[in-house]
């Protein structure tokens, strides 16, 4: 294929950051949990060893107790010393068997009985032993205090010796920790490899939906920015994006000093044909000649949508000559084409074509698609299925050029959108009574005119589902509409001689306060016309019906002029508006008809 309808595609941005953060937030949660559970398992399993140790050591003493001790070992008073030496044997028996540090029996109040190695240690007070006087066992561990003991950290166990239900004796066991602690530590590690495990593979599983999730989030956000920049029917660029692409071509031709080649494509009898066979058949007439079209542009070639039955074609910067080439291909290509509807005759599908280029006929984008335009009406104007390439203008006066330029730029709005006709009329009225009432000079207010009628001209590059939406625009709607002035900066920005109109056009939204955009400019920063055409802007903005509110009566919106002075608006022009609205014997009111005046009176300077 030749040339394509699709070159020039924005490609969104991701949001990594966010992605990055939602991701850390989640991993945060996951760590907290794995380590809270880790703490409360790892507790449980301290809690059950010393359960398991304590009951195989109670069922030891058990035995201890029922098989080898008699009431009267228990009882200081009695206990002989013979008897003494041969339970502390014993004792020793079972502490090696247990693989116990040391056995110790004691009176309920502290008084040493025996010990499995015969040592009489000192009364303890400690809260182990009194909950096992009390009648309760106790377990804990805890640093060593006995230095013939040769471990550093020990399992003390105070069990109580109990005879119909009274505590007779507390036996203290003192183990070596160390093998307890080491499995409490290998149940710890495996419980913390286990949480760990389990909170990669869940991170792995969360990485991979946030993943895609954002992938397809990409790729509905390119899908949604690429609807704005697409005629809905074809399927190529519509006008805001075709001016937008031609923009950049002529930057980069102006840059390496080329050319650039536009051809304006126009459905011979169009109209007709709607108005005879219905819109359906009108719309298979625009797809096949897209389809055509599509494959005979040249190389390289930008196309898309320009108007209701027109197609615009940009050529690559450098590429000369091909273009009527190109469309005689088209035109050569359309003679094997027919168009038939219900019982219709088989009906021809022809086109009729103007062709220029940059900077032969036209040094900016509007002046190459005003002599497009006019190339164009010239093919059709001999009777369609034509060709025409503009003559070279260099030899047009530069006021006169502009003048031209800017009739087919009002136009331009007309074919946009009939309310930025309107608005754009009513602004320049009650512009002219203002800078009237002002009583500013006649270059000046020609220019106040001129750009009371193209202020809102880069609106023909907003989307018509924003631009027409019947609610409230969304924040990034409203950041769309405000790129309006930019683009209508840019469309004019080539012009010769009109420094003021370009100022009205860029800084009609700047605020007094500094609130506006796109520049934030304050106070007497903002240009006298931008400033001017703001007060016209708001009224004529609160007198109009819009798509998604009723117009305000002229006294509601007058009070409402008067309460934006010092914000809004420049306080001194507001009030002149107001007060010549209100005074005045004959003031410009919505909904007058407008008088029809020249944009500009040709002259040797352009003001």
């Amino acid at each position: 294929m030749a040339g394509t309808p699709v070159t020039d595609t924005a490609k969104p941005k991701g949001s990594p950051a966010l992605l990055a953060l939602v991701f850390g937030a989640f991993l945060v949660i996951i760590g907290m949990t794995a380590t809270g559970q880790s703490i409360l398992v790892s507790s449980h399993v301290t809690s059950q060893s010393l359960d398991a140790v304590v009951t195989a050591d109670a069922s030891l003493v058990r035995i201890l107790v029922n098989g080898t001790l008699v009431p009267a070992d228990l009882d200081p008073t009695t206990l002989q010393p013979t008897r003494v030496a041969t339970l502390q044997a014993e004792m020793a028996v079972v502490a090696r068997r247990g693989i116990i540090e040391r056995l110790e029996v004691r009176t309920p109040t502290g008084g040493f009985l025996f010990a499995s190695d015969g040592r009489a240690q000192a009364a303890t007070s400690s809260p182990d032993f009194a909950m096992a006087a009390g009648g309760s066992t106790f377990a804990s561990i805890g640093p060593n205090a006995d230095s013939q003991l040769g471990t550093s950290q020990v399992l003390t166990e105070s069990l109580p010796i109990t005879s119909g239900g009274i505590v007779r004796a507390v036996l203290t066991v003192t183990r070596d920790a160390a093998p307890v602690l080491a499995r409490i530590a290998a149940a710890q590690q495996e419980i913390v490899i286990l949480t760990l495990s389990a909170a990669l593979v869940v991170a792995f599983i969360l990485y991979l939906i946030f993943r895609s999730a954002h992938g397809r989030l990409r790729r509905q956000t390119a899908a949604l920015v690429e609807a704005t920049r697409r005629d809905p029917l074809t399927g190529t660029l519509n006008h805001g994006a075709l001016v937008a692409a031609l923009a950049g071509r002529i930057d980069a031709a102006r840059a390496s000093a080329g050319t650039v080649e536009v051809a304006l494509v126009d459905v011979d009898n169009f109209r007709l044909l709607n108005d005879t066979h219905g819109h359906a058949a009108g719309d298979a007439a625009l797809i096949e000649l897209c389809r055509v079209l599509s494959v005979c542009a040249p190389e390289g070639s930008t196309m898309g949508r320009y108007g209701p039955d027109e197609f615009l074609v940009i050529s690559k910067p450098g590429v000369m000559a091909s273009m009527r080439a190109a469309i005689e291909r088209l035109q050569l290509e359309l003679t094997q084409v027919s168009l038939q509807y219900g019982d219709s005759d088989r009906l021809p599908l022809t086109a009729s074509a103007g062709v220029c280029a940059f900077p032969l006929d036209a040094d900016s984008v509007t002046g190459l698609l005003s002599i497009a335009a006019m190339t164009l009406g010239e093919a059709k104007g001999s009777g369609g299925d034509a060709v025409r390439v503009a003559e070279a203008a260099g030899a047009t006066p530069t006021f006169t050029k502009s003048f031209d330029i800017l009739q087919g730029l009002v136009i331009a709005i007309d074919t946009r959108d009939r309310y930025t006709k309107r608005h754009s009329e009513d602004v320049a009225r009650y512009a002219d009574f203002l800078a009237e009432r002002l009583g500013l000079g006649l270059e000046l207010r020609q220019a106040i005119h001129v750009a009371g009628l193209l202020h809102d001209v880069g609106k023909i590059g907003i989307p018509d589902q924003i631009l027409r939406k019947p609610a409230k625009l969304t924040s990034d709607e409203m950041k769309a509409v405000e790129q309006h002035v930019a683009l209508g900066h840019m469309i004019v920005r080539d012009l010769p001689h009109l420094e003021l109109v370009k100022a009205g056009i860029r800084f009609h939204h700047e605020r007094w306060d500094g609130r506006g955009y796109l520049d934030r400019l304050e106070g007497e920063q903002i240009p006298l016309i931008a400033r001017l055409l703001a007060v016209a802007d708001a009224f004529s903005a609160m007198t109009t019906t819009r798509p998604y509110r009723k117009a305000l009566s002229v006294d509601e919106s007058l009070r409402r002029l008067e309460d934006s002075v010092g914000t809004q608006l420049d306080e001194e022009l507001a009030r002149a508006f107001v007060e010549g609205i209100r005074t005045a014997d004959d003031p410009p009111l919505p909904g007058m008809d407008v008088v029809r005046t020249h944009l500009w009176t040709p002259a040797d300077r352009v003001a």
